[in-house]
């Protein structure tokens, strides 16, 4: 039985945190930022936790 190949595309976006959870960086930060208020994009600046409901296909992804 092979083994399996870890999702390069995932292990570049995500980072596992100690207690099993997933970090990434901020959607909506690339572009068109002069439709955005100042809060939000403050906001976007930093990572964020991943919501637990996409949670486990993205471990999957991660741990094969």
């Amino acid at each position: 039985m092979p083994k399996y190949k870890t999702h390069r595309a995932s292990a570049k976006r995500f980072k596992k945190t100690a207690n099993g959870g997933l970090k990434s960086a901020n959607a909506y930060t690339s572009h068109r930022f002069h439709g955005k208020t100042k809060k939000q994009r403050r906001q976007l600046r930093g990572t964020s936790m991943m919501n637990h409901t996409t949670l486990k296909t993205y471990v999957h992804m991660l741990s094969r």
